[in-house]
């Protein structure tokens, strides 16, 4: 488990069904509104 960078709510990143990269760093969401607000991975993919 890891936890959301924004809401920090943990999220299996084995299932996370939203994730981005940044810098080499997958980062993951426990929804997409929490990745469209994150200002750590300005490249949402």
């Amino acid at each position: 488990m890891v936890k959301d960078p924004v809401c920090e709510m943990e999220v299996d990143e084995k299932t996370a069904k939203h994730k981005a990269e940044h810098m080499g760093k997958t980062y993951y969401f426990c929804e997409l509104g929490c990745k469209k607000n994150s200002k750590r991975t300005p490249t949402n993919k």
